[in-house]
């Protein structure tokens, strides 16, 4: 499938896409991009429904599809995957963005987290985690491999968290579910989710006790 393109329309009309998670690739390098799209396409449950070569390609392809999980490398010509990654964020913030990137510094992997990617992938993934990675995000969680957790610990253990987010921790502790905490803070579902994946970002946490843990340590909450 070359740059820019889109998948056959007459599938999605038949029902087949119904049954898969749609992918999108965002890779400039053409060999790259069709090797990932060789390889994700294996799985029974994929289905590659465009690829773009720039971030600009990335945004538009993603406005036209709306696929269930965008891949997005983070150095690209025209706009890069951080601005692309805003860009669809704004449009959506429940939207699904994996970086998946041979840049591992710890800038790079914040940069993309901040931006809104719910998972961060280095190139030499091994393809059975990024399937893993493709199904866990398009459930609705994040995914960090172990060393990218591991760049990332140092820096986001110091990262002050927002008074939104001091807000959505302490209701959190009060045992209350995402749809209670929108409703008491007048966001949407979605919006406590995104603001969950960050403190567990900030916090190094992979999961709502421990980040709750972490965050009375620190003091932002009290039991």
């Amino acid at each position: 499938m070359p740059a820019f393109a889109r998948s056959n329309p007459a599938a999605d009309v038949q029902g087949v896409a119904a049954r898969h998670i749609r992918v999108l690739i965002a890779e400039d390098h053409a060999l790259v991009r069709r090797g990932l799209a060789a390889v994700i396409g294996l799985e029974d449950d994929f289905q590659i429904v465009g690829e773009a070569a720039n971030g600009e390609q990335a945004v538009a392809l993603w406005r036209e599809l709306r696929p269930d999980v965008t891949l997005m490398d983070i150095r690209m010509p025209v706009m890069e995957g951080v601005q692309a990654i805003r860009c669809i964020r704004g449009e959506d913030p429940a939207a699904a963005i994996i970086v998946l990137t041979t840049f591992d510094h710890d800038e790079d992997i914040y940069a993309g987290l901040r931006a809104g990617a719910k998972a961060y992938l280095l190139k030499d993934v091994q393809p059975e985690e990024l399937f893993r990675c493709i199904r866990t995000v398009h459930a609705g969680d994040a995914y960090l491999q172990p060393k990218v957790a591991a760049k990332l610990a140092q820096r986001v253990q110091e990262e002050p968290l927002t008074e939104r987010e001091v807000q959505v921790l302490g209701l959190l502790a009060e045992g209350k579910s995402n749809r209670a905490i929108g409703q008491h803070l007048f966001i949407s579902e979605s919006t406590v989710k995104s603001h969950l994946k960050t403190l567990f970002v900030k916090l190094d946490a992979t999961s709502r006790a421990e980040a709750l843990a972490l965050a009375a340590k620190r003091g932002f909450v009290k039991f």
